[in-house]
């Protein structure tokens, strides 16, 4: 169905090709995942599977990629749309329409088809992906993870025989994640669909691949074979996998059910072992640090308009950094919030789950200042952010949002690095260090849109983080990292938080939620269901424990990480 013929792509500048003598072939009717790390090209040769590279991209293509016999040289993207459907890391880019409903015909519309056979399809659609509550909402109006369910419904409908899914699942929640791979296998078993996937988040995907193809660094040749073995060989690796390496199975598991049945023993060496507690800090117990001399004004201060001027920051008071009473949020006819109560602790690191659509992100823009409040009270560091000038907020929180494009605007690296030393009154370098510790091998001359999704979100990390701000929040942190960018960012995060950072980070990554946090809320339709210690609150919930817990239950073992500090003390 896909044969690659010593492909290679190079960009314009590149020292190195991105692809290189890429020579296999994706036989039809296969669920076939791309591995690697972060920048590694797997969007590239997703790009070029679609024709979006060169024709869109840029970049010299050399060799030649067909699928179902076209040649994408010289097949444009619109000349293979009723054979390949593509979902990029970005939906909002690909939407064309207002409304769910119109999103999902428009495809179909484009292709000719009959208006009755686009009415069934986008039923059969609606109710597939869990979007049938949804078909008459602007598209404006979603979460981030809703219109990532709408943009795979808009190919879905056409029928192609062929989709690329670039990180398909990263913006969804646990339960959506798992409806949508449900979906996809059924497409591949039934109808015989090639499904080409990138994705980072291998614990969830990894066990429904038929073939796994992995690149193992730019420019290098790739490896595809039987998902256990390339597992062995990958540097990006699920904790399922990360724990049978440890602890020596094989074949590697590659689902939770797999690892309990080998688990049996591994529990019973554990049986004495008493999982650590991760300590949260007490409430106002340490002194929240100040932040330096003004702060990058970030999506908060572009969308106003102003920069934060000069001076010292000022610390919040003594007592929570936030503190939440009552707190509801209204978005037309929609109740975005209800009756949330939070307080949040100097150095106390919380994670924010539930579904998408929950509130989340509307919690997080509302303690940075960006929502007001329907109901209740929110103040963060002593101040009511939604009337206190934006000048003043941005010196006291930072908000990284879904999208860090949001946050890039100069035209090289060192540039955004530059601007944010300045902005923040940071020593010279100070961004650029953190930029090399969560991004290692990225040039100064490089344009931040040249960046793959990852990438781009670790460089907004780091501008974000160059100010210190005394509270912290994350929208989907680890959108677009593999495993060792994320263990970088657990890393610089945890330091913050012992220097008495507050950290609040809304997330559907379980895993991060297990390494990082000292609570973890859960939300539903907008109300806190569930407020508690990480390992309490995940360990009872299906959908937000973390792979290890669910291998070793009912013991609260939460990482890798955890276990192999076990293993070593009864060595």
């Amino acid at each position: 169905m896909i044969r690659f013929e010593n492909v290679s792509v190079r960009y314009e500048g590149a020292e190195r090709p991105t692809l290189s003598g890429v020579d296999l072939t994706i036989p039809e009717g296969e669920l076939v995942l791309v591995v690697g790390p972060s920048g590694v090209g797997k969007s590239t040769l997703l790009g070029a599977v679609s024709g979006l590279v060169p024709h869109f991209t840029g970049g010299a293509l050399t060799g030649r990629v067909t699928v179902g016999g076209r040649d994408t040289r010289t097949h444009k993207p619109r000349e293979l749309a009723d054979l390949v459907g593509t979902v990029g890391q970005d939906p909002l880019a690909h939407f064309v329409t207002d409304t769910v409903e119109d999103e999902l015909a428009y495809g179909m519309e484009s292709l000719g088809l009959a208006p009755d056979v686009m009415r069934r399809r986008v039923e059969e659609t609606l109710d597939l992906l869990g979007l049938a509550e949804l078909r008459d909402r602007p598209i404006a109006t979603l979460s981030g993870g809703q219109r990532q369910r709408v943009a795979i419904g808009s190919v879905l409908t056409p029928h192609p025989r062929v989709l690329v899914l670039d990180e398909p699942t990263s913006a969804l929640d646990p339960a959506a994640a798992e409806d949508v791979l449900a979906v996809l296998q059924r497409l591949v078993h039934d109808l015989g669909t090639t499904v080409l996937m990138a994705e980072h988040r291998l614990e969830r995907v990894v066990q429904y691949a038929d073939q796994v193809l992995l690149l193992p660094e730019p420019g290098a040749a790739p490896v595809m074979g039987a998902p256990a073995g390339i597992m062995a060989l990958s540097p990006v690796r699920p904790p399922v996998v990360a724990l049978g390496r440890l602890v020596g199975w094989d074949p590697l598991p590659l689902s939770v059910r797999d690892a309990r049945r080998r688990a049996v023993d591994l529990r019973a060496r554990l049986a004495d072992v008493e999982p650590p507690a991760r300590e949260t800090p007490a409430d106002a117990a340490v002194a929240p640090l100040p932040s330096p001399a003004g702060a990058r004004p970030g999506l908060l201060a572009r969308l106003f308009g102003r920069r934060p001027g000069p001076g010292p920051a000022k610390p919040p008071a003594q007592g929570p950094v936030v503190r939440v009473e009552g707190l509801g949020v209204r978005h037309g006819r929609v109740q975005a919030l209800r009756g949330v109560t939070l307080s949040v602790a100097p150095g106390e690191t919380v994670a924010l789950m539930g579904r998408n659509g929950a509130g989340k992100s509307t919690l997080l823009t509302t303690l940075v200042g960006m929502t007001a409040p329907t109901t209740g009270s929110v103040l963060v560091g002593g101040q009511e952010p939604s009337r206190t000038p934006p000048r003043d907020m941005v010196r006291r929180v930072g908000l990284v949002p879904q999208e860090p494009r949001d946050l890039l605007y100069a035209d090289t690296v060192a540039a955004e690095c530059a601007a944010a030393d300045s902005d923040a009154g940071a020593p010279s370098g100070s961004c650029r260090a953190l930029v090399c510790e969560l991004l290692p091998g990225v040039p100064d001359d490089i344009h931040p849109r040249d960046l793959s999704e990852g990438q781009r979100l670790a460089l907004a990390l780091a501008l974000v983080l160059t100010a210190r701000p005394p509270l912290l929040l994350l929208d989907e942190p680890t959108r677009g990292l593999d495993y060792a960018a994320k263990a970088r960012l657990v890393g610089v995060l945890r330091r913050l938080a012992a220097e008495g950072h507050a950290i609040i980070l809304a997330t559907h990554d379980v895993e991060l939620a297990a390494e990082l946090a000292h609570r973890v809320v859960i939300l539903a339709d907008g109300e806190a269901v569930a407020d508690g210690p990480t390992r309490q609150v995940v360990v009872s919930s299906p959908a937000f424990a973390p792979q290890t817990a669910k291998i070793l239950a009912p013991r609260e073992w939460l990482t890798v990480s955890q276990v192999r500090t076990a293993l070593e003390g009864l060595a």
